[in-house]
């Protein structure tokens, strides 16, 4: 599924340029383990290009942007890449860019 194609809505993700959401908040380490990363949008703390999101397999791809609410902060990030599998933590943070917010 090419970037421009994707519908407004969020999709599930099912093609080899997306990757599923929770899956990616796990590759790029931003919990310890996936299940939490499920239950992190399954609560409604993660927004993806402005939407809130509650479905762990909501398809993410390069571009995209991601709002996390983790405890204790608030991270926002620029999905640059996605992985086939999760890596060190100089591999994961080959995955997403930073994007300050006021």
């Amino acid at each position: 599924m090419a970037r421009g194609s994707r519908s407004p809505e969020i999709q599930d993700a099912a093609a080899a340029d997306d990757l599923r959401l929770d899956r990616w908040i796990w590759f790029a380490r931003f919990q310890r383990s996936r299940e939490a990363c499920a239950d992190l949008v399954r609560a409604g703390r993660v927004r993806l290009n402005g939407r809130r999101v509650q479905r762990p397999g909501a398809a993410v791809a390069p571009g995209d942007v991601l709002t996390l609410a983790l405890p204790g902060r608030t991270v926002v990030v620029e999905v640059l890449a996605l992985a086939e599998r999760r890596g060190g933590s100089d591999d994961a943070t080959r995955l997403y860019r930073l994007i300050e917010t006021p």
